[in-house]
């Protein structure tokens, strides 16, 4: 599956994400779903390193927007929201979300997994340390992979008592991770299906791309295409995308050599 990305800001990393007008957020979505999206993520915040903190009301005023804009253009596309606040969740009910997408993965508020749980909806639960402000200084690890393991391990019983039944884990590439940790993790992903849930897989554009090959994200695509390729022989089951129409693409000769 492929989610394709919405920011509804001004400061994402990559500006071919960021919508902020409503013709530009129908614009984008539209796109998304015409080329093969099965899952719209908005999200409200950047967590970019470094990026400003945003209050929970105006990151609710962002999001209240562009469902209500897309929930009336395209009724039954998918929509996932990318945040780490139940209270936002909360003031979101009456657009029907798909899916929590929790960079935080319950650590800043673990009440999301009860709105989760409340809804139906698959969690998406993500691995990182501290905050964006913070998360730079926190790449220290002992064992990277076990590390991350043993967060996914402690964290998925808890989720699952709550009532949560879906649960779909994330890596957390670029949080709190350098990019040679980056790269480790991708070349043993397979470690991760020990766990047994759906892996989501987020490369697209970031840094371990772009500053491994001297460019800009605006010139990652290329790069983000050849690290899609890879992880779908790892077995992952979402791609998290600026670029839908590239990852369908990926995935149909993918399944093409699988034949």
């Amino acid at each position: 599956m492929v989610m394709g990305i919405i920011n509804i800001t001004d400061d994402s990393f990559y500006a071919g994400s960021r919508a902020v007008d409503a013709d530009h957020i129908l614009q984008l979505a539209r796109r998304h779903q015409s080329e093969g999206a099965s899952i719209i993520d908005l999200g409200a915040v950047s967590s970019r390193p470094g990026a400003i903190p945003l209050s929970i009301a105006t990151e609710t005023e962002r999001l209240i927007k562009a469902c209500d804009l897309i929930r009336s253009d395209m009724p039954d596309i998918n929509i996932s929201i990318d945040t780490n606040r139940s209270k936002v969740l909360q003031a979101l009910e009456p657009y029907n979300i798909n899916m929590v997408n929790d960079i935080s993965g319950g650590q800043e508020d673990e009440e999301i997994w009860d709105w989760a749980a409340q809804h139906r909806v698959p969690y998406v639960l993500m691995h990182m340390r501290g905050t964006s402000a913070t998360m730079p200084h926190l790449a220290q690890y002992q064992d990277i992979t076990k590390d991350i393991l043993d967060f996914f391990i402690e964290r998925i019983p808890r989720i699952k008592d709550k009532g949560v039944h879906d649960i779909i884990i994330d890596i957390g590439i670029g949080f709190a991770k350098t990019i040679e940790q980056n790269f480790y993790l991708l070349k043993h992903l397979q470690v991760f299906h020990m766990l047994e849930l759906p892996i989501l897989i987020g490369v697209s554009r970031k840094s371990l791309v772009w500053k491994t090959l001297n460019i800009t994200p605006a010139e990652a695509l290329n790069g983000t295409t050849a690290l899609h390729m890879h992880c779908l022989t790892q077995g992952v089951s979402i791609l998290r995308v600026h670029d839908v129409q590239a990852a369908i693409q990926t995935i149909n000769l993918w399944q093409k050599l699988q034949g």
